[in-house]
């Protein structure tokens, strides 16, 4: 069976965006939490499934497995994701 690294790639910001959607809702249980764990939250989340999907969507290029525009597709938007939540982190608090 082929793998699809381009719908994984997809898949796992689909993952990033759902739980966004998720600790946005809960963001009052947030507050009560350390600064600390709530990066840890963050960095587990956000960062390190983005980072996988942009490492998922170059790994379809590589391996010229069709709709390229998917993998790029999901290079940019989890790089993106990425770059902009670890820039959080970073910066915040």
């Amino acid at each position: 069976m082929k793998s699809d690294f381009a719908r994984r790639s997809m898949l796992l910001f689909g993952l990033c965006v759902v739980i966004l959607i998720l600790l946005t809702l809960a963001e009052s249980t947030l507050g009560v939490m350390s600064l600390n764990f709530q990066r840890v939250i963050t960095f587990l989340g956000f960062v390190l499934p983005a980072g996988i999907g942009c490492v998922f969507g170059v790994m379809s290029l590589i391996r010229r497995e069709g709709r390229p525009w998917l993998a790029a597709a999901g290079i940019v938007l989890n790089g993106l994701f990425a770059f902009f939540h670890f820039m959080i982190i970073l910066f915040a608090g």
